[in-house]
């Protein structure tokens, strides 16, 4: 039976859900910092503040402000003072190629293979869960993600698009644990992407996939859905696994 509209809160929601109890700065700090990599918070976008922020982490001020320190450091949050201040996201340049080269030479072909599997999986049950949960309206966000691949301006911001598809993906799902795996994944993996989007063509595939996927979840339709989003996946693993071979 198709879910009464909880789908609605989204990925973007999902950056702010609660934390668990055990987790400490580190956790908060990957949280958030994931979010920005993968695009989930817009560049120049104005955190919560602090009181409110941490209410939504469920975690103290203290702790908070720890974390906001760390994703300074890195280069990830700005912080202005006075009138209009706050904290706010400072999205990163985009790697060059070769450090993206050099990063798929580190993984080995089995190491590709396993991602595939697990990415597969993620997304084929997202799909399956979304196609019974949502109804129409819940899968906005996802729509607009579908339709955004094919304008993206380069190969970061096609990578961003491709993996916050899946994410919102399983948002779509009503599943915080698949979203936050899914989140991993791509922060993971996502920016690899930019080496296989470069073909018109083939991201042309992948956009059409994407909205075959939100058909058939709009459907309500569990197997096709599950079998798109797989698809779609493999695909992108595959790609990535022969171009490993050429390096």
């Amino acid at each position: 039976m198709r879910g009464g509209g909880r789908g609605g809160l989204g990925a973007h929601g999902a950056v702010f859900a609660p934390v668990e109890r055990r987790a400490r700065v580190d956790t908060v700090v990957s949280r958030i910092g994931d979010a920005i990599e993968l695009g989930l918070l817009a560049d120049g976008e104005q955190l919560p503040g602090e009181s409110e922020l941490a209410g939504r982490l469920g975690v103290s001020t203290v702790t908070l402000r720890e974390a906001l320190m760390a994703l300074r450091q890195q280069g990830l949050v700005t912080t202005r003072r006075g009138r209009g201040g706050g904290s706010f996201v400072s999205r990163p340049e985009a790697p060059e190629q070769q450090r993206l080269l050099d990063r798929l030479r580190d993984w080995s072909s089995t190491e590709l293979r396993d991602l595939g599997d697990h990415w597969a999986a993620l997304s084929g049950t997202a799909a399956r869960l979304a196609a019974d949960r949502t109804e129409p309206g819940d899968l906005r966000r996802l729509e607009r993600t579908a339709e955004e691949l094919a304008g993206a301006a380069d190969g970061a911001a096609h990578s961003r698009v491709y993996g916050r598809f899946h994410v919102e993906l399983a948002a779509a799902a009503q599943s915080a644990r698949l979203t936050r795996a899914q989140v991993a994944l791509q922060t993971e993996i996502g920016a690899l992407l930019c080496l296989v989007l470069g073909d018109d063509a083939y991201r042309e595939e992948v956009a059409d996939l994407h909205r075959a996927v939100v058909r058939a979840v709009q459907d309500g339709a569990p197997d096709p859905a599950r079998t798109l989003a797989e698809r779609c996946v493999e695909e992108s693993a595959g790609r990535l696994a022969a171009l490993r071979l050429t390096l």
